[in-house]
């Protein structure tokens, strides 16, 4: 199946002679099994006038201010657009609603330093979009001061669960939706499983800042699949849990080498699983823990598709599928039906096993589903808040 997607990729990518060269093509994102990708995103720069092109559409850029051309900004968090994790799968997200004709003309702009994240929206709105697209928590406060700036136009921020306080007091905005999920769900999942299949009961979480919810909610869903599990197995696992929290937003994500020394000593310590939960920190814990033949958990999207490097290692990844509920959101945009609440949540869930599917006993994998029907329906709580109580 794998050589199959390849070959499609290669096909697609040599019919599109306008894509910009030197771009690299994200790997879809998806719950069971992938698409294939779509369009490959130029590299950027920030034109005075114009956000970074992107090849989402060929040819020159039209009036974006004009009634009838609807057009889509992503400005991504701190890192790349090709990170193989959140940034990628929120531009395609973007992409897809390209594809699928509901949005005209579609450009991102990367962000490389925090301080830059209200100009480049700000370059969008200056330049007539209709939806601007912002990904990550740390955008919440630049991306509602905007949606506050500009009435008229539609805000989207990914992972951004936004509440009325005294930092928001105007909250909800009619412009403005949060695209958030419970990753807590997600991360109890994968516990679950990793306390299961572990044979050292010893198992591992490398992430990115606890400050960020989502983050948080990961490692703590995380822990408490594992202690359910040992509960109702009569097993003790102990999970290892590390937060990248002694560097600046700037760098908590965007560090694979710290992900990967802290991985290794983890493994060094017995854990035979490691989470990697972190943009390309939590990858290059995965890629350690691959190389080391240490099972895996990816995050965020089904890695097995973006690091193909651990793929023979790779249990599952803790899932929070963006591209679909993403797309729905500009769908509902375009359509003037907004959500009026202020938030819109997407699924929770966990990839498939793949290559590590003989490792994964039929009653694990039936527990597994049990899992996700309970956490689905209620039946089943994680007992995690949904923020980092003060301490």
């Amino acid at each position: 199946m794998k050589k199959l997607y390849s070959l499609m990729a290669v096909v697609l990518l040599a019919s599109m002679l306008l894509s910009a060269c030197g771009a690299t093509t994200p790997t879809p994102a998806a719950t069971q099994a992938p698409a294939p990708a779509t369009q490959a995103p130029a590299a950027t720069s920030a034109p005075a006038t114009q956000p970074a092109a992107t090849q989402a559409s060929s040819g020159t850029a039209p009036d974006c201010t004009q009634a009838n051309v609807f057009c889509v900004g992503d400005v991504t968090d701190v890192g790349h657009v090709d990170d193989k994790s959140f940034n990628q799968s929120t531009w395609e997200g973007v992409q897809k609603a390209k594809t699928d004709g509901v949005v005209d003309w579609a450009q991102y702009i990367e962000t490389s330093d925090s301080k830059d994240y209200a100009k480049n929206i700000d370059t969008f709105a200056q330049a007539g979009y209709k939806v601007i697209v912002t990904t990550g928590f740390n955008l919440t406060d630049p991306t509602y001061a905007a949606a506050k700036q500009y009435p008229n136009i539609m805000f989207i921020g990914v992972d951004q669960g936004l509440q009325k306080d005294a930092n928001h007091p105007d909250w909800p905005l009619p412009n403005l939706v949060g695209l958030v999920y419970h990753e807590d769900q997600s991360g109890f999942l994968v516990g679950a499983l990793a306390a299961m299949i572990s044979k050292s009961h010893k198992v591992g979480g490398v992430f990115g800042t606890d400050a960020v919810p989502a983050v948080w909610r990961y490692g703590e869903g995380y822990a408490a699949g594992a202690a359910y599990e040992d509960k109702k197995n009569g097993t003790t696992t102990t999970v290892t849990r590390v937060y990248h929290n002694d560097v600046g937003f700037d760098k908590t994500f965007t560090d694979p080498d710290w992900g990967a020394t802290t991985a290794q000593s983890m493994i060094d310590k017995g854990a035979d699983i490691i989470f990697g939960g972190g943009g390309i920190t939590g990858n290059g814990a995965v890629d350690k823990a691959a190389a080391d033949k240490v099972l895996a958990i990816g995050v965020d999207t089904d890695q097995y598709y973006t690091l193909p490097e651990a793929d023979p290692y790779l249990l599952t990844s803790a899932m929070k599928p963006i591209p679909g509920p993403l797309e729905d959101l500009i769908k509902l945009a375009k359509s003037n039906k907004f959500p009026t609440n202020g938030l819109y949540y997407g699924a929770s869930g966990y990839a498939p096993y793949h290559d590590t599917a003989n490792l994964v006993p039929a009653n694990v994998d039936a527990e597994m589903q049990a899992l996700l029907k309970g956490l689905t329906d209620g039946s089943i709580q994680t007992g995690v808040s949904a923020a980092k109580p003060a301490q």
